[in-house]
């Protein structure tokens, strides 16, 4: 009798050992399964595979991770599930690097989730609404990042059109549409408040944000939740969806839907098609619904009842709750597998769900629990492997460390899943040193995040506006950038040949050179040049008395040229706002680097130097060309690569030119061809644009500037003002007692004693240091080693602004260009100078790695103007020189009047300004 008994229990547990071992899988199970995951991958970012691949791969436009310097005020949401979130997360940088977020939590009943899509989004909106009410907010318009966790086909960072809805949502008339679009409609319905949409974001790029905001190499983020779900950095040339190939952007893998084309049926069970068959998508997220919590309490159900009918399990009685689908919540698996839970709380929890259980079936039920939980985490594992190895693949390393952002109950509160996923990378994966960082903020956060990261691309979208706001002769008059014409419509070709003078005037070092242009076998240039002094009291006296000067030195130069008795063409780089009728006639608009000189204001400044020159007597000149420092670095460029068009100056000031269509340009006639714009992009934010992202520091040196509420981007980015922008965060830090320890000497206390060159030496990677304590020593100030940690990285924070700041108004620039020509692709060169590229030694890299994320499909080459903007306005001359002995040389006539401005008006008050151009 009891050898019976004995035999009918050893029996009863190998059918059920047999049943469990076919969820149980062998090493070389997740090897095959590693290997299946990479090809999905690859097939997936594969333009000619992507539609068929069960891994759908799905561009993200999310193209870096956060990088400490985010900062300011915006609104969340976070939809994945029977709840919504809201949320405010304000970002403050530097030092106090922080995020403070205040949340409410809304639910969603059944009837909205599987109502219309109409319903869902009105109800969105009706808990934004009452979530600004409660904040005190809905006369704010604040920027939006919207995690939307269902699998979306993005177009751009704030284009996503949902694939397919998933957990339990069946909201009809939303497949397929843009869920931005449906979020404004519905705002715009209730017409209450209005947002800035900037982001739409998976709850997994959120998750990998988050985390990459304490930690820089996180690259990965895997949600373990209720769904599951991997983002990680792909690099672009691999993404053949987008176009690009410099830089990296995330990709939402989707991998819930691996094993759609069959290739892990070996491995998937009769339980599984079980729950499938019983699910909203039949045959869809076949992986999800073997691994994440909303179908692993599912999968245990139908194993006990599967024993249960074999009589293995509760006396073969098959309970009425146990019929009911979703009675078994995975929740329970978490709880029943605690090892602090003994046998009689097993009981207790099974008692719940009306099942009378034995000792012996609570050991069964634990053993399922953990059979169905341990293979959820092995394959989870198995995929994060086949990432982190095509991560590593990908840059080339024998060993990589990199960091997983996690986030979702199932990672969260089961006992063991995290330390099985971890075990099985660790095991596929073993040339990957693999952290995995628990997301405590969730995605939301990260939604916000991103949308801080992407306040750069609308400063490229407004600067784009300006830029046609100046084009155009209706919205000119009030466009910040005021896209001056130059009259240069070609860069060089390499046939200019000549003896040419350029004069450079555009700070207190006044430079003469020659230029000869000549061809024997190859095009040459040879240069000779002098720097004179301009005095301060003539940089501040009469227009007479500086160009009376200007003239004195061009004597001085020819005679010592011997070249008085020739009247050679000059090129006149003058470094001004001027608007220009022709390229040898240019009014100045307005004076800045400190010059004042008076009487010059609304005048020609050729028909002056003329006028001085005659005066001598003793010489004559051709003026030819009047240019702006920038064309002279896009000339000067151009001589080298004919496929530069576009100039930069970043340094003591900043501005651009570029090669713009004649047709959009309304203030000077004809169609035909290009023309050099000046856009004096100094002025960009004059109109308040930038006001979110300008700082109390910005506006204290705005005010203390000689024209305050003018040139507003130019004092946030060029050389003449970053020093100072240092300087005052550090007197303030001193004064809370965070630097220093709270003492301040009269020199730090004193404007410009902190210059732009100290920052450059500051942030050197090896001696940056040892300068910053030298550097401050000479202030007067006793650094301790974490002060100068401190200054560097805030000189760090101030150089990285302006270097994004100058990608995003130049990313607006190329975007244009791009359009110009109607080319999927850009390929351009720009052409640059200044002391603040040339010298700082990050931001030239800074710079270009913003503009290839900001402009993805572009081949752009920086090349550096070695021979400074005075060659350039002889290039200008030569070019203008060819064009006249070839007989092509165009005239465009602008008809126009000049007005002088009284000195009364000039330094009276702006309602006199303002009311003295209306009268014009």
């Amino acid at each position: 009798m009891v050898t019976a008994v004995a035999q009918r229990l050893a029996a009863q547990r190998r059918e059920i050992n047999d049943t469990l071992a076919r969820l149980s899988l062998s090493s070389e199970n997740l090897q095959q399964v590693k290997d299946k995951m990479r090809v999905e991958l690859e097939r997936g970012l594969r333009k000619d595979s992507h539609s068929t691949a069960s891994v759908k791969m799905l561009p993200s436009f999310v193209y870096r991770t956060p990088n400490g310097t985010e900062r300011g005020k915006y609104l969340a949401l976070d939809l994945g599930g029977t709840n919504f979130r809201v949320l405010v997360v304000k970002i403050r940088s530097g030092i106090r690097k922080s995020v403070r977020m205040y949340n409410k939590i809304y639910a969603i009943p059944l009837e909205i989730m599987q109502g219309t899509g109409e319903e869902l989004f009105d109800h969105i909106v009706q808990c934004i609404s009452d979530f600004l009410d409660y904040m005190g907010m809905k006369n704010t318009r604040l920027p939006l990042g919207f995690t939307f966790s269902f699998p979306c086909r993005q177009t751009g960072i704030d284009k996503g059109s949902l694939v397919s809805w998933t957990k339990g949502f069946k909201a009809t008339d939303c497949e397929g549409n843009d869920v931005v679009e449906m979020l404004r409609e519905a705002i715009k319905r209730r017409n209450e408040f209005d947002l800035d949409i900037v982001a739409v974001v998976n709850d997994t790029v959120g998750t990998m944000m988050t985390c990459a905001y304490e930690d820089p190499k996180c690259e990965i983020g895997l949600i373990a939740g209720t769904g599951s779900n991997v983002c990680y950095m792909e690099e672009m040339r691999n993404i053949e969806m987008v176009e690009g190939d410099e830089g990296q952007m995330c990709v939402n893998t989707e991998w819930g839907g691996f094993g759609e084309n069959d290739c892990i049926e070996d491995i998937r069970t009769r339980f599984d098609r079980e729950v499938d068959e019983g699910s909203l998508n039949n045959g869809k997220q076949r992986f999800e619904k073997m691994t994440s919590g909303m179908y692993l309490g599912e999968i245990v159900r139908q194993i006990l009842i599967d024993l249960t009918r074999r009589g293995l399990l509760f006396r073969g009685h098959i309970t009425e709750p146990l019929k009911t689908r979703g009675i078994f919540e995975t929740k329970f698996l978490s709880q029943i597998e605690s090892d602090r839970l003994a046998l009689l709380q097993v009981r207790a929890i099974l008692q719940q769900l009306g099942l009378d259980s034995t000792c012996d079936d609570s050991i069964i039920v634990k053993e399922v629990c953990g059979t169905v939980s341990r293979r959820a985490a092995q394959l989870c594992g198995a995929g994060m492997a086949a990432i982190v190895d095509k991560i590593r693949e990908n840059r080339g390393r024998n060993q990589m460390n990199i960091t997983v952002g996690v986030d979702g109950t199932l990672y969260k509160l089961h006992p063991h899943f995290s330390r099985i996923l971890k075990d099985t990378v660790k095991a596929l994966a073993p040339q990957c040193d693999v952290e995995f960082v628990l997301s405590e903020d969730g995605s939301g956060k990260g939604a916000a995040l991103i949308t801080a990261v992407y306040r750069l691309a609308d400063l490229e979208q407004g600067q784009r506006r300006e830029l046609g706001n100046g084009l155009c002769s209706d919205t000119n008059p009030t466009a910040t950038v005021k896209m001056l014409p130059t009259f240069v419509r070609s860069i060089p070709d390499g046939s200019e040949k000549g003896d040419f003078i350029a004069l450079d005037l555009g700070g207190s070092a006044f430079r003469i050179l020659r230029v000869k242009v000549s061809h024997e076998k190859k095009q040459t240039v040879q240069m000779e040049s002098q720097i004179y002094d301009t005095p301060e009291d003539i940089i501040h006296g009469s227009g007479t008395r500086l160009f009376d000067h200007v003239a004195e030195c061009l004597g001085d130069f020819m005679e010592k040229q011997n070249i008085k008795d020739k009247k050679l063409s000059v090129g006149f780089t003058f470094s001004f706002p001027c608007a220009q009728t022709k390229l040898n006639e240019s009014y100045l608009l307005t004076w800045t680097k400190r010059f004042k000189a008076s009487g010059v204001e609304g005048m020609d400044i050729v028909t002056l130097l003329n006028k001085a020159i005659k005066k001598r007597g003793d010489y004559d000149a051709d003026i030819m060309a009047v240019v702006n420092d920038t064309v002279g670095t896009m000339m000067t460029c151009g001589f080298d690569d004919q496929r530069c068009e576009v100039g930069i100056i970043i340094g003591t000031g900043t501005n651009a030119c570029y090669m713009e269509e004649l047709r959009h340009i309304d203030l000077v006639e004809g169609d035909e061809g290009r023309m050099c714009i000046n856009t004096e992009w100094g002025a960009f934010g004059d109109d308040g644009m930038l006001e979110d992202i300008r700082t109390e520091f910005d506006r204290e040196i705005d005010r203390g500037s000689l024209n305050p509420g003018k040139q507003l981007f130019e004092k946030m980015v060029s050389g003449m003002y970053i020093g100072e922008l240092v300087r005052l965060i550090l007197v303030k830090m001193a004064k809370e007692g965070f630097l220093f320890e709270g003492r301040i000497t009269p020199e730090l206390l004193t404007k410009g004693k902190f210059e732009t060159k100290h920052v450059s030496s500051i942030e050197k990677s090896k001696e940056g240091l040892t300068k910053a304590k030298d550097i401050l020593g000479r202030l007067g100030m006793e650094p301790s080693a974490d002060d100068c940690i401190a200054v560097q990285h805030i000189c760090t924070i101030v150089s990285h602004r302006s270097a994004n700041l100058i990608a995003a108004t130049l990313g607006g620039i190329l975007s244009r260009l791009k359009d110009n020509k109607g080319n999927p692709r850009l390929r351009t060169t720009v052409g640059i100078d200044g002391s603040l590229y040339k010298m700082h030694p990050q931001y030239a890299r800074r710079l270009h790695k913003t503009v290839r994320r900001l402009v993805p499909e572009s081949d752009v080459r920086f090349l550096l103007s070695e021979s400074g903007s005075s060659k350039g306005a002889a290039m200008v001359t030569a070019v203008a020189y060819r064009l006249i002995r070839s007989g092509k040389r165009r005239t465009v006539e602008m008809h126009n009047k000049i007005y002088a401005i009284p000195m009364e008006v000039m330094q009276g008050t702006g309602e006199e300004v303002s009311t003295f151009g209306s009268f014009l």
